[in-house]
Parts: C-alpha cells; sequence; structure tokens
C-alpha cells in the first residue's frame, strides 16, 4: 500500500493559507504548517500596545489558523537571512518599500529545502492567480515555482484548475476535480468556502501582517536608513518604528513620542539604550532621543515633549532629562507652539 502523502503549507494565519491547507486536508493528506518569521509581521504586538486596538484579537494569526486545522506548526526564524530581501531585491519593491515578489520567491524555496530534509512531498500556498499586484500574477506565478526551485511540487490549491497540473495532480496525490479556479481580487469565494468548512473567525485581509506594505511604515525605514547611512535594521528597530509618533527635528537625531499609556509603557523598555524625556510637571509622553543630540538638541527635545503633554498651553513646563548611565536633570522649557513644528519632520 502507499503510504499517506505529506504536504507543507505556508501558513501566514490570514483566510487564503487557512482555506488552501483545509482543501488538502480533506482529500487525506497529512499536512503541517510553517510560518516564516521575518519580524515585520507583529500585528498582534501593535494591538495589545494601542487603546484603541484593544478590541482586536491579541493572538499569532499563524498559530491560531494551525490551532482551527488541527496541524503542527514550524515557526522558521529568518530574520538574518530576510534582510538580503529587504535590502536587494532582484525583482524591485511594490508601492513601498515591500518586495513581495522576491520575498514570496524566499518563501518557498525556504519550503523546499525543509520538505526535502523532512521527507515531505509537496508545497501549499494560498496563493490566487490576480490577488496580488505584483506576486500573484499569471506572469509571476510560474516565476516563482521556477526561481524557488520549488517547480511543479508548489501546488495552490485555491486557483489549480486556472494554472498547469502539478505533479501531486498528475501522479494522483491529490484530485485536480476537488481543487479551485479562484482569481481575481474579490475575496467572495473565498468566504463562502470558510462558511462551507464551517470557519467563521479568521484574520480580515489587508495586505498580510507585513508592515512593508504600508506607506507610513516604509517611510520611516527608509529615513532610518538615510540617517544611519546604510542599510540595516534589528528587530528592535523594526518595533520601534510601528510604536509612537516619529520626528525628525535634524539628520543627526529623531524623536519617538509615546502617543498613549500603552506606548509610553512600552517605550520604558528601552529607556536605558536611549536618551529619554519625560515631563515632570504635567502629564505627558515618554520620549526617545534615537540619534547623538546635543544640548541644543535635547533643549528642542524638551519643548516637542512639553507641546505633546497636557502643558501645551503652559508658560514653562518641566522636563526630565535622562542619558543612560546618567542621573537625572530638569529643565524648565516653553511648549514648542504647534505653527513652530514643521510638517517635514513628522515622519
Amino acid at each position: 500500500m502507499q503510504s499517506q502523502r505529506k504536504a507543507v503549507a505556508l501558513i501566514s494565519g490570514g483566510l487564503d493559507s487557512l482555506l488552501a491547507a483545509r482543501v488538502i486536508q480533506e482529500q487525506g493528506v497529512h499536512v503541517e504548517g510553517i510560518n516564516f518569521f521575518t519580524g515585520f509581521c507583529v500585528e498582534g504586538h501593535t494591538h495589545a500596545i494601542r487603546k484603541k486596538d484593544r478590541a482586536r484579537p491579541k493572538r499569532n494569526n499563524a498559530l491560531w489558523v494551525a490551532e482551527q486545522l488541527g496541524i503542527k506548526l514550524h515557526i522558521v526564524d529568518i530574520i538574518e537571512e530576510y534582510k538580503q530581501i529587504v535590502f536587494n531585491p532582484k525583482h524591485g519593491y511594490g508601492a513601498n518599500l515591500n518586495p513581495c515578489l522576491d520575498c514570496k520567491i524566499f518563501m518557498v524555496q525556504k519550503a523546499r529545502e525543509w520538505i526535502e530534509e523532512h521527507g515531505f512531498d509537496f508545497i501549499i500556498t494560498g496563493e490566487v492567480v490576480g490577488q496580488r499586484p505584483k506576486s500573484q500574477r499569471a506572469d509571476t506565478m510560474p516565476l516563482v515555482a521556477r526561481e524557488s526551485g520549488a517547480e511543479d511540487l508548489l501546488l495552490r490549491p485555491l486557483c489549480a484548475k486556472n494554472l498547469p497540473e502539478t505533479k501531486p495532480e498528475r501522479e494522483g496525490w491529490v484530485d485536480r476535480e476537488r481543487l479551485y479556479d479562484f482569481s481575481g481580487r474579490s475575496r467572495k469565494p473565498q468566504m463562502a468556502l470558510a462558511r462551507q468548512f464551517g470557519f467563521e473567525d479568521y484574520a480580515q485581509p489587508a495586505g498580510g501582517c507585513c508592515f512593508l506594505t504600508d506607506k507610513q511604515y516604509s517611510v520611516k525605514l527608509a529615513d532610518l536608513w538615510q540617517a544611519r547611512g546604510e542599510r540595516q535594521y534589528e528587530l528592535d528597530d523594526i518595533m520601534l518604528l510601528k510604536v509612537g509618533r516619529h520626528i525628525r527635528p535634524a539628520p543627526h537625531f529623531k524623536l519617538i513620542v509615546g502617543r498613549e499609556e500603552g506606548e509610553n509603557l512600552f517605550l520604558e523598555g528601552y529607556r536605558k539604550q536611549f536618551i529619554h524625556l519625560k515631563t515632570l510637571s504635567h502629564p505627558g509622553p515618554l520620549v526617545l532621543v534615537d540619534g547623538v543630540a546635543s544640548e541644543t538638541d535635547l533643549q528642542l527635545a524638551a519643548r516637542i515633549t512639553a507641546r505633546y503633554s497636557q502643558g501645551r498651553d503652559a508658560d514653562q513646563v518641566e522636563v526630565e532629562i535622562v542619558r543612560p548611565g546618567e542621573a537625572p536633570y530638569p529643565l524648565l522649557v516653553a511648549p514648542l507652539p504647534p505653527g513652530e513644528l514643521p510638517k517635514e519632520w513628522l515622519l
């Protein structure tokens, strides 16, 4: 008797990967999931911090999908390897700093390496022809299969009938007639299939959870690279770019201003790494100084800190400045008037 076939599904945490894995499960194939951690998918983290997001689920959607499917999920850290995809995407960026096509090729390549190491037969993704403007077009989907080295071991169950047969279909590991022909940007077919399978709660589609697709996030990342004179980042950089109000008064330093209690508490964790400011005379934000700031720079930073405090209309506000490893010292400043905060400083 032929042994049960095994497939690994790329699980992003979204609806498409959930459905693709279930479609193949329904055909008696043993499915496990794989999720590649780049550092840019930190949606649950921001939901936990910001007050306006507190009603949203605080969960790792990939783990949640695996739980719904009843499958094992392998989370693979690719932060360091992924940097080269972000820095130098062969196929360029999307609308922002999102290297979507190179990203898909890289992840399918890593999945191909994984199935070879673990004795699995083929790879599943939730891709749909025409759904994404760069990585899921009729002309780029064959490119992903070819450049990743997966070739015809890459099966896209949701749109397989729009594509040439793959090895799992030809060999009878799966029944092509039980696969789908979804296409285009509409999610109505997927939502109908979700209802058919009994899935009622799932992550809403919004460009995935990759912050590189977000315009403002990309602006901040580009600013970080320009300020440092090189394309580099660490995990802390990725996290901090999504938290607070970012203000760059000068090329050599910027401020990260907490916008609410949750962000202030999060920024507290970085006090030992950055010069930081907080108001003493009035309730206000915690502010980190990223860069090398002179005393004149810190006086301006103090005025900006006062501007975002409840003392914004006061004649003077007392601000405490703390350099890592040094004693804090207070400074009395006049809050910076809104009209003196140029728009080009705001990232």
